[in-house]
């Protein structure tokens, strides 16, 4: 050969390819016409660009090392300009000047599958001391006719004629760098580089048909809305019948008639007559343990917060619960018989309550006050 492409790189003729590809990009970002245009340069880089085409090629390497010439088969006219007939891999120029290296070869047909999500709605009951559920999701799963292989039963994936399995056509084009290859994903297999003559009849090809199932979830107690537990691996199978993503439950809680959660802590309220309040009673609450006794101490007054330890709902980590607040609301009556009535002003007479001066407090102002804070402008 005339040309030494191992001198040319300088490299030894043992050199590994990491050593070749070493050496070329080194040489790429001293002698590349962006960074030195001197003609001379120019035509070095031809030849480093060359040089590397044939040493980063097995094929083509070992038809060199035998005294023949790598460039007599098919698109040999381009390799001995600048681009070549691969322009010296474009990838290997681009990534000794910026880090970076397209992925080469065929895409997989195997990848992973998606997440997916369900929504689940619970009892308050079932969110505070946690339950088991069984749920139907609609996922992709593995293809039983094919085995995710896309093919259908006796036949198997081919070679792609186009790319020759390689994922990828190349195509030469012109620049004012000179003739440069570029590469895209081959349009008969997609990049693949097998196509399947015989897809499955079952899965059209994917590998993956889409079925129902019944799983059972587990609900640890203390979950609250928007909770999200997580199922490894019960998600949609990938194409190519790839491993499953997996599945996540969100949990919705559905409102209850009677409380109110805010965090761990239960809330309601119980409404209750004057007297009540003034003598003291008690109320009967169905709680989430059962049914039990609210005791309303005399002289209980309206918003007034009775609370019932350890009655709420479970912590999610951590031990204990939640505590139950019962909130008490006093009603007045608005419609009186006469009996009731002159009762009434009986107890109000003996309290000396017929006519109460009435106790105000600052934020608590009368009519008159506030009409005069407007007109002065307060």
């Amino acid at each position: 050969m005339a040309t030494d492409y191992y001198a040319v790189l300088g490299v030894s003729r043992d050199a590994g390819p990491d050593e070749i590809k070493k050496a070329f990009r080194r040489l790429a970002r001293e002698l590349h016409p962006d960074v030195n245009p001197d003609p001379k340069t120019q035509e070095r880089f031809k030849e480093i660009n060359a040089a590397y085409e044939v040493l980063s090629d097995p094929q083509k390497k070992q038809v060199y090392d035998l005294g023949g010439d790598p460039m007599s088969g098919a698109g040999g006219g381009a390799g001995a300009g600048f681009g070549g007939a691969g322009f010296g891999n474009f990838s290997d120029i681009m990534d000794a000047f910026f880090g970076t290296a397209s992925q080469r070869g065929p895409r997989s047909r195997t990848r992973r599958g998606q997440d997916a999500m369900i929504r689940l709605e619970i009892e308050l009951d079932e969110a505070a001391f946690g339950t088991t559920k069984d749920i139907q999701v609609d996922t992709a799963v593995v293809c039983n006719t094919c085995s995710g292989e896309g093919a259908a039963p006796g036949t198997s994936a081919q070679t792609c004629d186009m790319c020759r399995g390689r994922g990828e056509v190349s195509q030469v084009t012109r620049s004012f760098l000179g003739q440069v290859m570029t590469s895209r994903p081959c349009p008969q297999c997609q990049g693949f580089g097998t196509v399947v003559p015989t897809p499955c009849p079952e899965c059209a090809g994917d590998g993956r048909i889409r079925s129902r199932r019944t799983l059972t979830v587990k609900i640890p107690a203390g979950v609250d809305n928007g909770t999200r537990i997580q199922l490894a691996g019960e998600g949609e199978v990938g194409p190519g019948g790839g491993p499953p993503g997996d599945l996540y439950v969100e949990i919705h809680e559905v409102p209850h008639p009677v409380f109110q959660r805010r965090g761990d802590d239960l809330h309601c309220t119980v409404t209750i007559p004057m007297t009540a309040a003034a003598l003291g009673t008690q109320c009967p609450l169905e709680t989430l343990d059962g049914m039990e006794e609210v005791d309303i101490r005399p002289g209980t007054q309206s918003g007034q917060s009775i609370p019932l330890h350890q009655r709420g709902v479970t912590h999610l980590r951590g031990g204990g619960r939640g505590d139950l607040i019962v909130h008490v609301e006093v009603q007045t009556p608005t419609k009186l018989d006469p009996q009731q009535e002159d009762l009434l002003r009986q107890l109000a007479k003996i309290r000396g309550e017929e006519r109460p001066a009435g106790h105000f407090q600052p934020g608590q102002q009368g009519l008159f006050s506030r009409l005069k804070d407007a007109f002065n402008g307060r």
